[in-house]
């Protein structure tokens, strides 16, 4: 299986840092970022890569020679005229016979590849993107997919005002498979954001969505090169792998990160509690998963359906995005245990192991996103909170006021 790195950027945002190397060939602790990429990719056993080069690609070449150095294969395709993210690839259709990975080589990583490949094909997708939120999904390409991670569309910037989304972000990491080209026409200057894999899913083609937690961001501007450049020092990008567990803050909803209003069913009535963004920040900060565990029993009583409840969580997640901060993921109980209410959905009047304090959405949580539970934390508003956390056996649980302004950024500042 090959690995495609698009490395022919100029990378004008970028140079004040370096304006006289290639955008991929800018160093970070003392090595070139598109290193990097190499050394991950050969680490998960692939060996044959193709670098599409162009504004001062001879030193990316005369860098890497023919791969010998790290034991691998590279080939080189030199851009005449700038072709966008997806031009050059219309020209490889003899040497990308089977699926590949595409990589753009202003992109700091430490992806776990394999779990990627093994997703994408256990999917039988025509392509997969790996899509995750981020702090600033306003100003970021918005992928929206289903419950079974299809892509359903695509929203490039720039949107309209009062656009609101999960914070699902295109990371610009894929995989395609040789069934994607076709709809590259050669000489014409193409993206795959933007043209190719909009005409991907007009065609019906199987185009999935991998929603992952680990450290990928590109170093397009000065302020995020010097970031990027501290994380790597730091440990924070190896760190954030899938192989290594991570602890998690599991939070209630309404009272600790958006204001208790009594079954909330409206996406119009929901607002941020003051201090929630700066203390969701906090937690993307620190390097804890950000996982919200919620019971809605407006479901079972049918006062709102699932699509309203996605909705109410997607004004969440873009308020959040609003003040930099992400959740990584959402949990949700739709039963009520008591039967009696009119209009009420009977198949979810049922006793349950998710809704709170039972432990299940925790449980859950742990088993899809890797999670150390022993170093995890659980903070409610609610003695039903306290006892789901501590069910699930978390180090710490402890209960907030129920609104109250800079309620969870004061906790969270004294337990991590």
């Amino acid at each position: 299986m090959k690995i495609v790195i698009i490395a022919g950027g100029k990378g004008t945002r970028i140079s004040s840092v370096a304006d006289e190397i290639p955008k991929a060939m800018i160093p970070i602790k003392g090595k070139p970022v598109v290193e990097y990429q190499v050394e991950l990719a050969k680490r998960y056993g692939f060996t044959e890569f193709i670098f599409i080069i162009g504004h001062l690609g001879e030193q990316i070449e005369n860098y890497f020679g023919d791969g010998s150095k790290w034991d691998i294969k590279i080939i080189y395709f030199k851009e005449i005229q700038a072709l966008g993210t997806a031009g050059a690839l219309a020209y490889l259709t003899q040497y990308l016979e089977e699926d590949f990975f595409v990589f753009y080589g202003d992109t700091v990583m430490d992806i776990d590849l394999e779990r990627m490949l093994n997703y994408h094909r256990l999917k039988k997708a025509d392509a997969t993107l790996l899509i995750h939120p981020n702090d600033h999904p306003y100003d970021s390409d918005i992928v929206e997919i289903d419950e079974n991670g299809n892509v359903l569309k695509l929203y490039n910037k720039p949107r309209p005002k009062g656009f609101i989304s999960r914070n699902l972000v295109n990371a610009a990491l894929f995989i395609f498979s040789p069934k994607v080209l076709p709809n590259i026409e050669k000489g014409v200057k193409s993206h795959i954001e933007k043209d190719v894999l909009p005409k991907c899913i007009n065609q019906g083609m199987n185009i999935y969505g991998y929603v992952s937690p680990e450290y990928i961001k590109d170093m397009g501007t000065p302020d995020r090169y010097y970031k990027v450049c501290d994380d790597v020092l730091s440990g924070k990008v190896a760190k954030l792998n899938w192989r290594n567990p991570r602890p998690a803050i599991f939070l209630d909803r309404d009272g600790v990160i958006s204001r208790e209003i009594d079954l909330l069913h409206s996406a119009d009535k929901l607002e941020l509690i003051e201090g929630a963004g700066e203390a969701i920040k906090y937690i993307n900060e620190k390097g804890y998963l950000a996982i919200v565990v919620t019971n809605q029993p407006v479901i079972a009583r049918n006062l709102c359906t699932f699509e309203e409840l996605s909705h109410i969580h997607a004004k969440l997640e873009t308020l959040l995005g609003e003040k930099h901060a992400y959740l990584n993921a959402i949990y949700f109980c739709p039963h009520h245990p008591d039967a009696g209410y009119p209009e009420e959905r009977k198949e979810y009047k049922i006793k349950c192991n998710c809704r709170k304090p039972s432990p299940g959405m925790l449980l859950d949580a742990a088993k899809d996103w890797n999670i150390n539970i022993s170093k995890s934390i659980m903070i409610g508003d609610r003695k039903i909170d306290v006892q789901a956390g501590e069910n699930a056996g978390v180090k710490t649980s402890v209960m907030i006021e129920q609104n109250k302004p800079y309620a969870l950024l004061d906790v969270l500042k004294t337990l991590i």
